[in-house]
Formats: C-alpha cells, sequence, structure tokens
C-alpha cells in the first residue's frame, strides 16, 4: 500500500514538473514572437506636474506625426526599427523644438532598445508584460509617469473611448503573428485564450521567461 502511494505521488510530482515545463515553454515562445513582432514607444515626462504631463503628451503627438509619416507603408517590425534608426536624430531635434515651442528648456534623451513594459490595452487589442524593443524619449528629468503605446503595427492612435483599433493595423499585427499569437492578443472572451493570456502575465511578472535580450 505504502509502495502504491509513494508511486502515485512520484508520478504526480513528475506530471506537474511535465505540464509546468510544458507551460513555461509555450509562454516563452508566445512572449518572444509577440516581442519580435511589435516595435513599441515609451515615453517619460520630466516630472508628475500637470505641465511637465500635458508637454509630453505634446511631445508625443508630434513625434506620432513623424512616426506615421516615415513609417506608414512599413509591412515589418524591423522595416520601422531602421527608419527610425535613420531618423533617430531628427527624433530628438522634434522633441527638443517642441519642448521649446511650449517654452520649456528640458533635455531630452532619444533611445532605442529592449525594455520592460507592462500589460497594456489599445482599444481591443491587448498586449502581455514583458520585454519589448522601442523607442524611448526621456524628457528632462524623466521621473514623470510614464506613457506607452505601439509604433507598429500602429496602434497608437486607437480611438480610446471606443476601442476600436485600426483594420489596417490589425491586418499587419496578423501577419507578422501566428493565429493563435493573434487570437491570443485580440480576442478576450474565449474562456481557453483569457488562460492563456493570464497564464501569459504570471510568467513574465514572475521573471521565470522574459523577451529581454
Amino acid at each position: 500500500m505504502k509502495k502504491n502511494l509513494k508511486m502515485v505521488i512520484i508520478l504526480t510530482f513528475l506530471l506537474f514538473l511535465y505540464t509546468t515545463i510544458c507551460a513555461i515553454s509555450y509562454a516563452q515562445n508566445i512572449s518572444t514572437d509577440l516581442a519580435e513582432s511589435v516595435f513599441r514607444l515609451h515615453v517619460l515626462a520630466n516630472s508628475d506636474s500637470e505641465e511637465d504631463q500635458n508637454l509630453k503628451y505634446v511631445v508625443r503627438d508630434r513625434l506620432l506625426n513623424y512616426m506615421n509619416s516615415i513609417c506608414k507603408n512599413c509591412k515589418t517590425k524591423q522595416e520601422a526599427i531602421s527608419l527610425v534608426e535613420q531618423n533617430q536624430d531628427a527624433f530628438q531635434q522634434i522633441a527638443i523644438d517642441t519642448i521649446q515651442e511650449q517654452s520649456y528648456s528640458y533635455s531630452v534623451q532619444i533611445k532605442i532598445g529592449n525594455f520592460e513594459f507592462p500589460t497594456k490595452n489599445y482599444g481591443d487589442i491587448s498586449l502581455p508584460a514583458g520585454y519589448y524593443d522601442a523607442l524611448r524619449v526621456e524628457i528632462g528629468e524623466a521621473k514623470g509617469q510614464n506613457w506607452w503605446c505601439v509604433m507598429f503595427p500602429p496602434l497608437c492612435f486607437v480611438d480610446v473611448s471606443s476601442g476600436v483599433v485600426p483594420d489596417e493595423s490589425k491586418e499587419i499585427m496578423e501577419n507578422n503573428l501566428s493565429e493563435e499569437e493573434f487570437a491570443l492578443v485580440s480576442e478576450k472572451s474565449n474562456s481557453e485564450i483569457q488562460f492563456k493570456f493570464k497564464l501569459l502575465e504570471f510568467f513574465n511578472k514572475a521573471g521565470l521567461i522574459t523577451a529581454k535580450k
């Protein structure tokens, strides 16, 4: 009897271990594929004062307009990153000019790298927490609240009030993801998809997986 109980415990542990490894592997693959398919924008305000937060949004809008003008025909993330890298100085100058036009003298740091992001919703598209390639804009001391969005596919202009993502943006994202990955970020009504999304969030937040480079 004790021998059978011991065998049951061992088998149960092995099943748990196998299931955990499979879950982590699944989450790692999904997290990596998502991170390799999007390019994000991260703007940090000088402080949390109302003035600095308002300035952050003005700078954001100018940068997004410029990004949209040079990347409107991009079909892949790498195309978008290459254009941003080629025009990095222009992004910085636009930010500086905008700040000075608003009667401030803050410095601006522009960085292109791999940064940590929290879970964010863009209309009916949701991206789990993790590390993503991004254009990071630091205004002044960069100690204020952050603003995040997705530059590619272009989700930054989502009408949050209506929760509508442009069909063109969805199509670009769908073309860069597998069918299941796209369902994971775009459909939250299915209980299985919701569970997988939560699983991905859990492993990311626990530090068990990361797309960090």
